[in-house]
């Protein structure tokens, strides 16, 4: 029996054999393999929980190597492997077992195993190297049962582990130990459209950029509704794909945000940080290469309220994950990456004051200062922004009416649109509308006579750029999967150009 541990890295990580070698000499315990320093007190960890539970610890000079050397090893997941590594060296665990086991765990030292992060990532890799078996703790069996099905079991103690070995050793079935039903939490507070009263110009863009996967600008004055929107977004999204649920929640895994005994993740990610996060906080690294923000949203969404109050060099590092849809961290020794394809939107104020556009209100912003206010969000940026929303308040008498269209029946059209769009791209890396490389446009998104003319004429009048040409074409292929239609129309094409037209100045509102 070879023991396995697992070793976060980035997306991906490292699968680490665990050797022990037991000799005589002076007693004491030594552990190699560029371990951090909750791996080296796993000794203590471990020396205490094997007498706990009932075995010897040996009285003789100890070597445990984790392999590859060469790869930090960080956390408290190796004490487990290291305590079953050491007692099978010692003849105290059946040699029955063959084949590779990958064991992961925290011990306390009544002997008694605690949750540990990334075990649905660790299962990904120990596949990926044949490993034949898998022991979790029991608050992670259902984050690794839905990737190892069967290989897998649920592990409440040391005394637990080793019993389930020797059963294994002798050819015995185990019984396999209950799913624990999921607590029953609140419900998702996603909200609902039929909340929004009136804006149909807005919801009408967060349909279009639901069903596309496009970036969306939202900016007006505060109380408009900006936020309440952004809220419900979530709403009238499909769940998400079996191979995007276990992309998502490995990397809420890696960064410990999965509750005890989750298993995958149905609804898409819906992230918010507050402006005053770091630049490792949102796109990912530090010290121990944690997946940021931008991560925690693949396949999901990102929403940054009050966009300019974030710093610029923040906003201006987005501009990579939204062309890549993944973050490449380099540092001194390591380079690694994390998934982050996800939707961006953004709020903002029309100015410092947040007065512009207000019937009733005075706006003391200068010109200049509405310039350096926009400015924060920078050109690079806004470039990448599909659709831009201006909200207007909405008239005191529409706040009290209802029979507003619910998210539900907005989801059932969105999710039609995906489904011809997937079906459209059919063997292609890319999936949506939003995706579809420059190389491709003219065999998605051709346009018919008239078509092309009333594009020529928007773009001269607007001054679009090139990357905004494309965006313009991808969103009207979006509105034509809405409306059920193959080809791009002029109308379609002019509802795109609508929703592209605002933000790139400094104002709407004079």
């Amino acid at each position: 029996m070879l023991v396995t541990s697992y070793a976060a890295g980035g997306f991906d990580g490292e699968v680490v054999g665990v050797e022990v070698d037991i000799r005589g000499g002076i007693p004491g315990v030594d552990i190699v393999g560029l371990p951090d320093g909750a791996v080296k007190e796993a000794r203590e960890r471990v020396r205490v929980a094997v007498r706990n539970s009932g075995f010897k610890f040996p009285a003789d000079r100890i070597l445990i190597n984790l392999a590859p050397a060469g790869v930090r090893k960080e956390g408290a997941s190796f004490d487990l492997p290291i305590a079953i590594a050491l007692l099978h060296a010692a003849g105290q665990v059946a040699d029955g077992v063959g084949g590779k086991v990958m064991i992961l765990g925290e011990l306390e030292l009544s002997g008694r195993v605690r949750a540990v992060n990334g075990v649905l990532s660790a299962v990904a890799s120990g596949q990926r190297e044949r490993v034949g078996r898998f022991l979790v703790p029991t608050e992670n069996l259902r984050e690794a049962s839905a990737l190892g099905g069967s290989s897998v079991y649920g592990i409440g103690s040391l005394k637990e582990a080793v019993e389930l070995l020797a059963l294994l050793a002798r050819g015995g079935a185990p019984q396999r130990r209950a799913l624990p039903a999921l607590a029953a939490g609140e419900p998702l507070l996603e909200g609902d459209f039929a909340d929004i009263r009136g804006q149909p110009f807005l919801k009408r863009a967060l349909e279009v950029a639901a069903a596309g996967m496009h970036h969306v600008l939202l900016f007006g004055p505060p109380g408009s509704g900006k936020t309440m929107a952004a809220r419900r977004f979530l709403s009238i999204l499909p769940d998400l794909s079996r191979c995007d649920a276990i992309a998502a929640t490995r990397i809420h895994s890696l960064a410990g945000t999965l509750p005890p005994h989750a298993g995958l993740l149905v609804r898409p990610p819906f992230r918010m940080p507050h402006h005053s996060a770091s630049k490792e906080g949102l796109i990912g690294g530090g010290k121990n290469f944690r997946p940021g923000e931008v991560s925690l949203a693949h396949r999901g969404v990102l929403f940054l309220d009050e966009a300019p109050e974030f710093k610029k060099s923040l906003l201006q590092s987005l501009r990579e994950p939204i062309e890549e849809g993944r973050v490449d961290i380099a540092r001194a020794g390591a380079s690694l990456w994390f998934p982050a394809d996800f939707q961006l939107l953004l709020a903002a104020n029309p100015c410092p004051c947040g007065n512009l556009g207000r019937d009733a209100g005075v706006c003391l912003c200068n010109p200049l200062e509405i310039h350096r206010y926009w400015k924060r969000l920078g050109g690079a940026l806004l470039d990448r922004i599909d659709i831009r929303i201006p909200v207007r308040p909405v008239d005191p008498e529409r706040i009290l009416e209802a029979g507003e269209e619910s998210s539900a029946a907005i989801r059932r059209r969105v999710e039609r649109a995906i489904a011809r769009q997937e079906h459209r791209f059919t063997g292609k890396s890319f999936s949506r509308n939003s995706r579809i490389p420059p190389g491709c446009l003219a065999a998605y998104c051709s346009l018919h006579l008239e078509a092309r003319r009333a594009f020529a004429e928007a773009i001269k009048k607007l001054s679009l750029s090139s990357r905004a040409c494309h965006s313009v074409l991808k969103v009207a292929r979006t509105i034509a999967d809405l409306s059920e239609s193959e080809t791009i129309d002029t109308v379609h094409l002019l509802e795109a150009i609508q929703h592209r037209r605002f933000g790139d100045g400094d104002f709407y509102w004079s």
